[in-house]
């Protein structure tokens, strides 16, 4: 049972795992953590955000405001999740593909080049690679059909 974890990310480009010590968990249960934070490297715009981490789907849904809490955007990463009970930790694999969705409806699919590299150089499979774009394709889907708000509501 998912008790309070202690969060990580890891990329696999660059090849990091950080600890998300400042991130606060709102709230949580079996298929979700909702989560708040501050940029950890803040660029212009980006102050801080939320994040959603649904945990069956494959997805971490973010917002992301500038410091005045305007949205800046809506951020999917596409992401599996790992779960180590022994040490109460759960970790955020981003498979480098990521859907920005704007204020203005804009839809933006980025990284995608990573994501051959990836497989390029052996860093992931070809089942994460079906995996992922599946993923991928499942979000588009629900943005383009005007169900985005079926993820969005987490954040909400």
């Amino acid at each position: 049972m998912l008790v309070n974890p202690i969060l990580y990310r890891r990329r696999i480009i660059p090849d990091e795992c950080i600890k998300l010590k400042d991130d606060i968990i709102l709230s949580f249960n079996e298929d979700f953590i909702l989560t708040s934070w501050n940029a950890l490297k803040p660029k212009i715009d980006l102050h801080h955000g939320n994040s959603c981490y649904l945990l069956n789907e494959g997805i971490k849904l973010s917002k992301f405001y500038r410091e005045d809490n305007s949205l800046i955007c809506w951020y999917v990463d596409i992401v599996e999740y790992q779960y180590e009970p022994e040490e109460n930790t759960l970790t955020s694999i981003d498979f480098l593909v990521d859907i920005i969705i704007y204020p203005d409806g804009f839809v933006k699919v980025v990284d995608l080049d990573e994501l051959a590299l990836a497989v390029e150089k052996s860093l992931i499979d070809e089942e994460t690679l079906k995996k992922c774009l599946r993923t991928v394709d499942k979000v588009l889907r629900l943005i383009y059909s005007g169900e985005f708000e079926l993820l969005q509501k987490h954040l909400e």
